[in-house]
């Protein structure tokens, strides 16, 4: 039996015990991050919460919606036991009828029958790290090894010593300049985010410094059930040449190389980072996405105006 419980009906020990002990899951769906990306989230509970799913909802012309926060690629269902396709169907037509307009996207173990509508997959690119470290470089692409050359030879220095904030000045001075549906909000929720994972154990941050010991590129990871997750990053655009970021995320699979993780690349649907990303040897692992819009009307031309902006 599934049953729909709001935020305070919800037993966050138990739910994160059923994180814990499933196959599929990941840092995205413990309570503690859920509570920071999108606090008074809801969810579906099966049975004594041997199956659960995160809703997170929201508010907007007098209807509810579901949504994808911020920071979690993927959320959806997760079982203490296997998630086939009728436990999948059976979670999203359990969704309460309130919500009429929902943009979610599901992890990769939810499966869907081929007939299911309303579903459409995502990319992403996985890195499988059991093998020994010369191994895995051997299957790096010949741009990604070329690039590395080059950062090889501008004796780049990789440090733990860096702080998150540094990392998000770098991200909002380069790249975040053309992001303009990041504010202030989403970048202190984000700063709060890895605060929280830090304390938990399950955050790790990186940089990369240049010879005048300056912060040219930065990373950070999420660590949950045997995966790195590359979280967020930022470089700098006036240091392109050096390659900085790619001796970063060499540096962490070198680290990591040899031992039962996935490095998990969190992307990307964009050709470019896909391609970017798969030069470490990465293999490309979809999920499925749900997407329906149960509104009528004015409601319907209001919520695509909303989604637009």
């Amino acid at each position: 039996m599934i049953t729909y419980l709001t935020h305070n009906q919800i037993d966050t020990q138990r739910w994160d015990e059923c994180i814990s002990n499933s196959p599929n899951g990941n840092v995205y769906a413990w309570s503690w991050y859920l509570d920071v990306v999108h606090p008074n989230w809801d969810a579906l509970i099966e049975d004594d919460y041997e199956s659960v799913m995160p809703l997170t909802g929201n508010r907007k012309f007098g209807i509810s919606y579901l949504f994808q926060p911020f920071f979690t690629q993927q959320l959806g269902i997760f079982s203490k036991n296997k998630t086939d396709k009728n436990k999948v169907r059976k979670f999203i037509d359990a969704i309460p009828d309130r919500f009429k307009f929902a943009e979610i996207r599901l992890n990769s173990d939810n499966s869907f029958f081929d007939n299911c509508q309303n579903i459409e997959y995502h990319r992403n690119t996985e890195l499988n790290l059991s093998s020994d470290y010369d191994s895995l470089r051997k299957n790096y692409n010949s741009n990604t090894k070329r690039d590395l050359a080059k950062a090889e030879t501008a004796n780049l220095k990789n440090s733990d010593d860096v702080e998150t904030a540094e990392i998000v000045n770098l991200f909002r001075e380069n790249r975040g300049k053309c992001i303009r549906h990041w504010g202030d909000a989403e970048y202190e929720r984000f700063m709060n985010l890895t605060d929280v994972a830090r304390s938990k154990g399950h955050c790790f941050v990186k940089g990369v410094k240049n010879t005048d010991n300056e912060l040219v590129a930065g990373a950070i990871f999420m660590t949950s059930h045997g995966r790195i997750v590359f979280l967020f990053s930022g470089a700098d655009e006036s240091n392109k040449e050096l390659h900085a970021l790619s001796f970063l995320i060499d540096n962490v699979i070198k680290e990591n190389s040899g031992t039962p993780k996935i490095f998990d690349f969190e992307g990307s649907d964009n050709d470019g980072l896909a391609r970017y990303y798969k030069g470490f040897g990465g293999q490309e692992v979809k999920y499925p996405s749900l997407r329906f819009n149960k509104t009528r009307g004015a409601v319907r031309f209001l919520l695509k105006i909303f989604k637009e902006k």
